[in-house]
């Protein structure tokens, strides 16, 4: 199936084009249409298989359609490296689009940082993708406003099991 089927916003086009996507995968040819319709979703498949541009394209499409005026998606990684990881692939399939922005929150880092992730919080930045005690960490202090959130993603929600993330995102969710 070729991408151009689900008829994308002609600049979220671009940027697949500018990166090289053409035909979907068996994983985004279900799951695209799915979170389209905004249904629940639980997505398996193996590393490589495009997953994440599964989940994200739909709601590129939305937010180019329907802007954002505070945060609208939320994704929830077990690594920094699967936040930074992701927030490129944002910035390279909206790198056409105008006012959508990811920014990614992860523990590990200095004073600025934490001033420069609670701005984001502050001004809503559209996509946030965190891991988990970062978040909380944000949650404690009161910075987040998900009152307009319409997108929760756990990614490798397995992985964050396996490497003890239960109790967070039971209290991230509680």
């Amino acid at each position: 199936m070729n991408f151009s089927e689900f008829q994308f916003h002609a600049d979220l086009v671009r940027g697949l084009e500018t990166m090289g996507f053409e035909e979907t995968t068996p994983v985004q040819e279900k799951a695209i249409p799915a979170i389209r319709q905004q249904k629940d979703l639980i997505a398996c498949a193996q590393t490589g298989t495009g997953k994440t541009a599964a989940f994200l394209l739909p709601i590129l499409h939305k937010l180019a359609t329907n802007p954002a005026t505070s945060t609208n998606t939320l994704i929830i990684v077990p690594t920094r490296e699967l936040a930074l990881q992701i927030d490129q692939h944002v910035e390279g399939l909206a790198y056409f689009l105008d006012n959508i922005r990811s920014v990614p929150i992860y523990g590990g880092t200095d004073g600025q940082t934490w001033e420069k992730e609670r701005k984001a919080f502050q001004a809503g930045a559209p996509i946030i993708i965190a891991t988990p005690g970062k978040l909380i960490s944000h949650l404690a202090m009161g910075h987040p406003d998900f009152s307009q959130l319409e997108n929760l993603i756990l990614d490798e929600a397995d992985r964050m099991l396996d490497m003890g993330f239960h109790e967070d995102i039971l209290q991230i969710f509680g």
